[in-house]
């Protein structure tokens, strides 16, 4: 991992060796930051008119034009100080030994709640301010091992409860600065869909990924419970909680995803995903892949604005001439509904094991900080009584609806809980998997928000129309099912539009290949109109070095600097 690379040394060795490496051939090319992808960026460096180093710098300008200044997003909580000396480091590793993944000096943010040794994880609380965790969260480690760069840290809401902004304030919308970019993992939304870094992660527990994927226009992944570890990543309820990959294409998601999974001994849940999650999901992507497919669609989720059904009505369409057998007029039993329950409202099987988990799982997180740092709920609903507004935007409301109901719960004995656990959570289970067996479906679809992003608490909007009525978001967290997000327009507002596809357990390669086959017949995604390219950032046809003598000699200095390398099998 990088984290072990003598940083200083390998600049050093990096800058005098640069010297070897004068140009000698030239190439014509042209790369575009503006919505690049993962695949372009590593086409850009094996064209030698890219390196991770100015890739990075690109991001950081526009993280101060955009996120700190201009419209201000406030998507990035903490930055990397360390993130350009990395990327020298990477760029010396890739002309003398090639690249480690296509994650190879790729940037990543990542929602603040995934553990880094280098960076402080907040959870979005002005309590763990400045806690530096012992240990990378286990996919912080794979992404590193890949050659990955942390470019910084996303803001979320506190300890990831959803609505509430963190201690750093709301992030914006980056199509309408007035308009919510939704759960807790918005940062990453907000950051990703304003190009502010190449692909992000988000968590989520009742549907903070696929939120703030629906309202920023990106693809989502809500993965199967089980198929990516959790250690590392602050829990909130962990029968519920699971990391997702945060993208403008489908295809990065895929990539991405490929590197978050794998069985992990620190999370005995992924022992599940053994010999069912894979390394390479692109290997799925197919545009043929709607042929001769039954695709259900979930009518409970429709009705709450105009616009976003005729875009589901139109992708509907699309899906029916892409060979899919639509089944229309799947419902959800009234049962489901009416057992689930939704926060703040303690009853229910969602809101009772989510109350009840944080209480006793977050008191484990927490012992594993300094001492400094609070190490019980009742020690942090103490603490939050005793901050100030001018202390904290939003501790106060996190507590009185939040907190404090998750602080009564009679912890993991109790009776409530018991028979949330092992008998509403499994009746909701096979109630859904019903749907998908009584009518023979492949996927289930369903607008990702029944309405486009609302307006900040106290904001009227009179563009915004919304009739309230069910989601389904945590439907997938219950079951553990994999969900996926993919723009499926925009409105008249220019507010974005996003389709669901909702599967059975480990059955995201099927999802990623009916996600890439509507993405790439519609191509709705685009980028925010606040936050346009800056100059320089396309980089036209430069001289690149050919190999030889210089490749050998550095590396013999990488070798002598000890510059550490997991290698990780390049993904074709």
């Amino acid at each position: 991992m990088l984290k072990s690379i003598k940083r200083t040394a390998a600049i050093a060795v990096a800058q005098t060796i640069a010297l070897g490496l004068l140009p000698i051939g030239a190439l014509a090319a042209t790369f575009r930051l503006e919505e690049a992808t993962i695949d372009e960026v590593n086409q850009a460096f094996d064209a030698g008119i890219l390196t991770s180093q100015q890739l990075v710098q690109l991001y950081l300008n526009r993280i101060e034009a955009y996120d700190k200044q201009g419209p201000s997003l406030n998507s990035i909580i903490a930055i990397n100080p360390n993130a350009l000396s990395e990327a020298v480091a990477l760029d010396l590793e890739r002309q003398t030994m090639g690249p480690r993944s296509l994650l190879h000096g790729i940037p990543i943010v990542l929602k603040d709640n995934f553990n880094t040794v280098d960076l402080p994880t907040t959870a979005g609380s002005v309590l763990l301010k400045d806690s530096i965790p012992p240990n990378d969260a286990f996919v912080v480690e794979r992404f590193r091992d890949a050659g990955a760069i942390i470019l910084g840290k996303a803001n979320m809401s506190e300890w990831a409860w959803g609505s509430p902004p963190s201690l750093q304030g709301n992030p914006l919308n980056p199509y309408k600065l007035n308009r919510s970019p939704s759960g807790s993992s918005s940062g990453t939304g907000v950051a990703i869909a304003a190009n502010l870094g190449m692909v992000g992660t988000g968590s989520d527990t009742g549907g903070s990924v696929r939120g703030p994927a629906a309202v920023n226009g990106l693809v989502g992944i809500k993965p199967t419970l089980g198929l990516v570890s959790r250690a590392g990543i602050v829990p909130l309820a962990l029968s519920f909680d699971t990391g997702g990959p945060m993208t403008r294409t489908v295809k990065d998601a895929a990539i991405t995803l490929g590197f978050m999974t794998g069985v992990d001994p620190n999370d005995p849940v992924t022992f599940q995903s053994e010999g069912k999650f894979y390394e390479d999901y692109t290997q799925f992507l197919n545009l043929n892949a709607l042929q001769g497919a039954r695709i259900g669609v979930a009518r409970d989720f429709f009705g709450g604005n105009a616009e976003v059904d005729a875009a589901i009505e139109s992708a509907i369409a699309t899906l029916a001439d892409l060979g899919a057998t639509v089944v229309d007029d799947i419902r959800v039993p009234q049962a489901v509904f009416d057992l689930r329950g939704t926060y703040p409202n303690p009853g229910g099987v969602w809101p009772t094991i989510n109350y009840t988990e944080f209480k006793v799982q977050i008191a484990e997180y927490l012992e594993t900080l300094g001492e400094e740092y609070p190490k019980t709920l009742e020690e942090i609903v103490a603490l939050s009584q005793s901050l100030t507004n001018s202390d904290t935007p939003v501790s106060q409301q996190t507590i009185t609806t939040l907190l404090e109901p998750a602080l009564a719960t009679g912890g993991l004995s109790d009776p409530a809980y018991i028979d949330a656990k092992e008998n509403g959570a499994p009746f909701i289970t096979s109630s859904i998997l019903n749907l998908f067996d009584s009518n023979n479906l492949d996927a289930i679809i369903y607008p990702t928000s029944r309405c486009p992003a609302s307006p900040f608490p106290g904001v009227v909007d009179p563009d915004f129309v919304c009739n309230p009525g069910p989601s389904a978001t945590n439907l997938a967290n219950i079951t553990g099912f994999p969900d996926i997000q993919v723009p499926a327009g925009f409105t008249s507002d220019g507010l974005p539009i996003s389709i669901s596809f909702f599967g059975r357990s480990f059955n995201e390669p099927t999802l990623l290949a009916f996600s890439y086959a509507f993405e790439q017949t519609t191509n709705f995604r685009r980028p925010s109109p606040l936050a346009p390219a800056l100059p320089g950032e396309t980089i036209k046809s430069k001289t690149v070095p050919e190999p030889g003598v210089p490749i050998a000699l550095a590396t013999v200095g990488i070798a002598a600097f000890s510059l550490k390398r997991k290698k990780t099998e390049t993904l074709a």
